[in-house]
Parts: C-alpha cells; structure tokens; sequence
C-alpha cells in the first residue's frame, strides 16, 4: 500500500505520540509499504524545537525507508488553553499545502494522527481528492480533556466544538483509538461501530525485558539494595504528576526507597520545586532509546499517576512498556477506569491526587519483594499477550488491506 501519515508529531521525538508515530512508518516501510509523512519538526516534551530542525522551516527528508516531509509550526514557551490552539493551529495552517501536495502521489490510505484535531480537515480533504481511505487515529480525545481540565471553558463553547468534532468524526470511514473505553467513547460520539478499530499503543518485547543484573544502576551510584521507585515519560498537566513530591515527602525517613523522576515537560519546574531540599527524590533527563529497556528494568516499583478528570479520556503510552519490564505499577486514577481494570491484575491502584494512599502503597510493595515479583511477572505477560508490536500491527493493517482489496473487487465488479 501507499501510506500517508500525517501527524504533527513524529521521529525523533522520544516519547508520546511522535515515538508510536515513527515507530509505525518505521515498521510500515520495512515490510514493503511506501510511506510518506507529513509532520513538525521535533519539539516535544522539552517544548522547544530541535535546534537541527529550525531551518530550512520547510524541508524533506529520508528516514529509515520513509519520505519526511516537516513544515513549521509555532511552538509556545507555556502552554495554556489558547496558546495549544493555536501551536495546533499554525501547523495545521502550514502542513495543509503540503498535504495537498501529495494528492499527485496518490496515497491507498490518508492515516489522520489526533492530537492535532485540527489536522483532520486537511486530512479529510487529501484522502477525498485521491480517493483513499479516510482514516484517523486517536491518540486521545484532545477536546474533552481540554475542557475536563479547565485548559478550555464556556458550555456555549463546548457545544460548539463538541458538534464539529462529532461532525468530522463520522466523515472518516476509520477511526481507530488506543483503549476500550475510548472505542466506546466513540460510539457515544456518534461513530458507527463498524468504523471503529481498537489500536493499542504497542511495545517491542524483543527491546524491552526485565534485566539481568543491575549495572545502569551502578553507573547511576544508586545501591544495587535500594528501592527504586520510577516515574519516566513526560512531565505534561494532565497527569496528576505533583503527589510524586507529596509522597517523597511523607517516605522520606525511608532511607532504603528512592525516587527518580526521569524525562522532561511543562511540570519540571514545578516538580523540582515541590521536592527542593527532598533527600530521596533524584531527577533525569529522558535516557536514548537504546536505554529505554535498562532505564525501566532499574525500577522496583513503577508510577502512573493520573489527573481524575483525565483518566478515560487517555490511556497512557507509557504503561505497556512499564509492564514489559516485569516491573509492578501503581496506578493513581478512580477504580472505574480502564487504567485501573489494567494495572489491578499487575500492581496496585489508589486514589488520584492522595500523597498518603500513595505512600502507604509503596511501603507495602517495598516491603514485600515476593509480592512485587509475582505481580511483574503478571506484568510481563499480560503485554506479551496485549501489546506486542508486531502484532498489534499486522492485524491493524491486515485489516485495512483487506478492506482496500473487498472496495477494488466492488468496483471492478
């Protein structure tokens, strides 16, 4: 198949949805897809773009068998409600010719990456001109948790673009998101439930395995009889991340657990505020890719806080990898939540945003090393029969070429 991907977030960028996007052109290119990419230059978590990236604003690349086309966008210093809009915005602005561009190229399938939302247009719009699928992927429902958080406000304004998004979302004749109560959402949204697909953000077991020993520990001058207690992905908002600090605080007469806070992101400054003068609480820079699989096999005890109004609108990216380490989690969302359907049957959940719940969870898992390998263990397996890449893969896309081959039989017949 010809491929286009268009999402404002892409390689190299280490996390989010700009690694799963790379990661899929990657994998796409190797097994015998022509793929094209329309995206940004790479600026996110540090919210900065790359400095290699900021000229030429237009330019075309080749990476790993895939054909980059990047276009600029405006990149706030502080993100907030009106300033997303319009970061998301100006690239949609700039990328638009672009996408029209490749119309000549005649793409099989048009792949609509969210956030940006406000890419779906143009996405809509190439995929309608050269007869392609119309495809979008959710990587979460970027409206909803605007105005679950307070980033947008005004029932005037929400029903307004709640009507456009359910608008755009039934035009697309696939929509694909990363959890089961997103798919449901979608439902709610108004999509039919033959346009839905369930595309779970994936892991690469053959890169990420529990370790064998502890030598990143050691270069790290962390004692190989710590309790190391990790959170490693992007600082953002929606993530409840400042009852990490609360808890270091509460633990801190616990000189055998530490806390690293490992990645970069809006909340930073924040966060080493709130742990200024905290013995026990270390942060890190994101590590290199090649890392990545030493840097969660160093963890004890796994952190996925979440902000309560955000939990189903979202399924962390991060979590199929902590679970590939062999690793437990705790979880701070409601029990309701996917998040908590997940993470139950491999570590523990608490409530969100609640420093001594969490606290009181880690000393138990500190305290109980046979407990913690058994749930790592249950960890370890349940993403080996959920998240391997390669099969995520080729079922999502054995799907939509099965879909293509049944449209070109119709027509010829």
């Amino acid at each position: 198949m010809r491929i286009l991907i268009y999402s404002a977030n892409f390689a190299p960028e280490p996390t989010g949805i700009g690694k799963y996007s790379g990661e899929m052109a990657w994998w796409l290119a190797e097994h015998g897809h022509e793929v094209r990419v329309v995206c940004a230059p790479p600026y996110y978590p540090a919210w900065q773009v790359d400095k290699k990236y900021r000229w030429p604003l237009f330019r075309r690349e080749k990476w790993r068998g895939v054909d980059v086309w990047r276009t600029p966008l405006w990149v706030p210093k502080s993100p907030s409600g009106l300033t997303r809009i319009l970061h998301l915005l100006s690239f949609a602005i700039t990328s638009f010719p672009v996408m029209l561009w490749q119309i000549a190229w005649r793409p099989d399938v048009v792949l609509t990456v969210a956030p940006a939302f406000m890419c779906a247009p143009a996405g809509l719009l190439t995929a309608w001109l050269c007869h392609a699928k119309r495809w979008l992927h959710l990587q979460d429902f970027e409206v909803d948790v605007a105005f679950s958080l307070g980033l947008l406000k005004g029932r005037l304004l929400q029903r307004i673009v709640l009507r456009m998004e359910r608008s755009l979302l039934r035009r697309f004749d696939t929509v694909s998101t990363i959890s089961g109560r997103m798919v449901q959402r979608l439902l709610s949204k108004g999509v039919k439930a033959g346009n839905t697909r369930y595309l779970p953000n994936w892991v690469d077991l053959s890169r990420i395995k529990p370790p064998k020993n502890g030598d990143y520990r050691a270069k790290l001058g962390i004692p190989a009889n710590a309790i190391v207690v990790l959170f490693s992905g992007t600082l953002g908002g929606k993530q409840g991340l400042m009852v990490i600090p609360e808890a270091a605080k509460l633990l801190e007469s616990r000189t055998d657990i530490t806390f690293i806070v490992c990645g970069d992101g809006v909340m930073k400054p924040q966060l080493e505020s709130a742990a200024a003068g905290l013995s026990n609480v270390r942060f890190m820079p994101l590590q290199p890719s090649g890392r990545v699989s030493d840097l969660l096999g160093m963890a004890d005890i796994h952190l996925l806080p979440q902000s309560p109004d955000a939990a189903d609108l979202v399924l962390p990216s991060k979590l199929s990898g902590m679970l590939a380490s062999g690793r437990p989690v705790i979880a701070t969302c409601r029990p309701e939540t996917e998040i908590s359907e997940i993470v139950s049957k491999c570590g523990l959940v608490v409530a969100p945003e609640n420093g001594v719940e969490l606290a009181r969870a880690i000393t138990k898992l500190a305290d109980n090393p046979d407990v913690r390998f058994q749930l790592g263990r249950r960890g370890r397996s349940f993403a080996e029969e959920n998240f391997e890449r390669d099969a995520v893969l080729n079922t999502m896309f054995a799907s939509i070429e099965n879909e293509l081959a049944e449209v070109s039989n119709d027509l010829a017949a």
